[in-house]
């Protein structure tokens, strides 16, 4: 699905709001998601789950071109932690 095709199903759901408004809460929710991440806060999307910072260790990769070893630094990743609900719509 792409942005158009999401903020096309939400205009067609709700009936009463217009697609540059949706497009609008889209792109908010993602500059603030985002700005709560990088200060290393939970971002809750209720009914869909959960955004969360984690932490990656240190650790030895290889290229897969050459073989050869190199060392990937720690850093942070963005991890996403689905609700019960949607998994339910998931599998149901």
């Amino acid at each position: 699905m792409t942005k158009a095709e999401l903020i096309d199903a939400i205009a067609l759901s709700t009936g009463d709001l217009n697609k540059a408004a949706i497009g609008q809460v889209l792109d908010t929710l993602a500059k603030v998601a985002g700005e709560a991440l990088a200060r290393g806060e939970d971002v809750p999307l209720p009914g869909i789950g959960k955004l969360e910072v984690r932490e990656r260790a240190a650790r030895t990769g290889r290229n897969p071109k050459t073989g050869e070893a190199l060392e990937i630094a720690a850093h942070k990743a963005v991890g996403f932690k689905p609700s019960g609900t949607l998994k339910g719509a998931v599998n149901a």
